[in-house]
């Protein structure tokens, strides 16, 4: 039988620091087809373990850093299509083909999903970071973007072809920028934002530490 019938349609990135609580409910919610690859950066709760009862592949990152994970993740993916997605429960994996589809249709290369979010799911201090990025963002490529989110999607071959190197908190802005300096088709489409599951604490922007740290690594994305 041909292999590429065993082949997943979109293959799911969900870099992972401490999420046992939410993942029995992030794997839960991935549609049909969709297969998750959990990239665990040193999980000290046995999120590792619950991702494999889960069905999930996991790929051990000693690296430290969001970017670490996001691209280990993408390396062990061997689906077509791609997507990223956080896993501390705060965006549907149900809502993935919003941001997979427009990509298998050929009529996106790089889509992003721009926040919506629930009363109370996303801090002031982490929105006002979010909009300015957005302002720099712009300026450095064009692209009128109003959200850098975590749920995204594009070809993996593609993907592994911008040479990302940020291997911290500025990997998604890199993402964008390398593909706008290539010519991608970049665009936006509505996603929910929710609270995170109790317990869970955003790696990136869930406290003003974090949300320094990432306005830090971005803006050296920016300079180069």
């Amino acid at each position: 039988m041909d292999a590429s019938a065993h082949r997943p349609t979109v293959d799911v990135v969900l870099p992972c620091l401490d999420e046992a609580a939410s993942l029995p409910w992030v794997l839960s919610r991935l549609p049909a087809g969709y297969r998750a690859i959990v990239a665990d950066n040193g999980s000290t709760d046995g999120s590792g373990a619950v991702a494999a009862e889960h069905g999930a592949i996991v790929v051990a990152v000693p690296q430290r850093g969001f970017g670490a994970a996001a691209h280990a993740g993408l390396e062990a993916a061997t689906a077509d299509v791609v997507c990223f997605c956080d896993a501390d429960g705060s965006m549907d994996p149900a809502q993935l083909p919003r941001v997979a589809d427009p990509v298998r249709a050929a009529e996106a290369d790089l889509v992003l999903g721009r926040r919506r979010p629930a009363r109370g799911a996303w801090p002031v201090h982490a929105r006002v970071a979010n909009l300015a990025l957005a302002r720099m963002l712009r300026r450095r490529t064009g692209l009128r973007l109003h959200d850098l989110g975590p749920m995204r999607a594009a070809r993996r071959e593609a993907l592994l072809g911008l040479g990302l190197t940020d291997r911290r908190f500025g990997y998604p802005l890199e993402m964008v920028t390398s593909a706008s300096d290539a010519g991608w088709r970049v665009r936006e489409v509505d996603v929910d934002y929710a609270l995170r599951t109790e317990g869970s604490t955003s790696k990136v922007t869930g406290t003003v530490r974090g949300t320094v740290r990432t306005i830090r690594d971005m803006s050296a994305v920016l300079a180069r």
